[in-house]
Parts: C-alpha cells; structure tokens; sequence
C-alpha cells in the first residue's frame, strides 16, 4: 500500500475540523487504542497487518458523526473522507465499521449505494471488532455487544451473526487482552 496515511495527530485534527463533538473524538480515540493493541497482537503472531492504518482508520471510523448519529454516519464519513482525499483504505475501514457489516441487499434497503460493506481485511476487522468493544469510552465484554443488538435490533437480525462470526475469527488472534478492563 503506497496510500500517504494522515498521522494521528492529523487525523484527530479532522475530527475537530468537520466538527465532530468531543465526546465522538474521545470515543474514537478509544477504539483507536484497543485496535492498534488488537493489531499489535496479530502482528506479534506473525501476521501481516498495518497498525499505523489500524491506528488512523479507527481514530477517523465515525468522522460522519460530525453530521450525523444516525447508521448512515457510515456513508456520510466516506462523502467526507473522499473530499478529504483520505487514502481509499482508511475510506473502506469507515465504510464498513458499521454492526459487523452491512451486505449489499441491506444497503439498498438503507437507500446506501448498493454494494458490500463487510468488512473484509485485517484492518478493516480489527477496527470494527474494537468499535463493538466500546461503549462511550469503556471496553465491554462482547456479550454486552450482542445484547444491544439484539434490542435494538431484533435477535434474528443478520448482523448479530456477522458480529459473533467477526468475535469467532479475532478471538483466537488477539485474545482477552483486556480482561482487567471488564468491570462487569
């Protein structure tokens, strides 16, 4: 990838200037953090991941807050990382951060452009897993996770499946690496 990343400290300068509120800029920063600890794991086990872009694409995942809370901050983020000229993988990685992925049908049903947006690198994953791991500012037990889902969105909802799938992949490559941070 020869793509030319923003630092971090660039990055969280976006956030302020697209007018994102301290609170999103804090919660990004928090999943920022848990990501690049996922994405140093992996790499210590030999994989092949980019924990600078891990690093960057967390911190700029919810930019689209800056004019929305609704699911579409998604596809609002990646209006505002392309004016940005943001390199296409950190435009992915805020493209599909969303639940464990938004396939193609469930696009179209949301008025989105019609397309995938699962996530399918190792950065694009690691970023999303940590975004399911934080609530506000705190680390949650995935559990917790799945039963927001679950009432916010039905327990049949497809995306549960695809969040668990995600949990069932990283698990394994990352492990419990914050079991002191679970204070349930």
């Amino acid at each position: 990838m020869n793509e030319k990343l923003p630092s971090s400290k660039m990055a969280l300068r976006l956030l302020s200037e697209c007018g994102c509120s301290r609170r999103v800029i804090a919660h990004c920063k928090a999943v920022s953090a848990l990501a690049v600890k996922f994405a140093e794991a992996c790499e210590s086990k030999g994989l092949d991941v980019d924990v600078n872009l891990v690093e960057v694409g967390a911190l700029l995942h919810d930019i689209g807050r800056s004019k929305t809370h609704g699911v579409d901050h998604a596809i609002v983020g990646v209006e505002i990382a392309k004016s940005l000229n943001l390199p296409e993988s950190v435009v992915s990685i805020i493209a599909c951060h969303i639940g464990g992925g938004i396939t193609a049908d469930e696009a179209k049903e949301l008025g989105w452009p019609v397309k995938d947006y699962v996530p399918s690198t190792l950065e694009e994953k690691l970023v999303t897993y940590a975004d399911k791991l934080i609530e506000g500012l705190r680390v949650v037990p995935i559990e917790k996770t799945l039963k927001k889902f679950s009432r916010e969105l039905g327990a049949d909802h497809p995306a549960i499946d695809r969040v668990i799938r995600l949990h069932e992949e990283l698990f394994p490559l990352i492990g419990d690496l914050n079991a002191d941070s679970h204070s349930t």
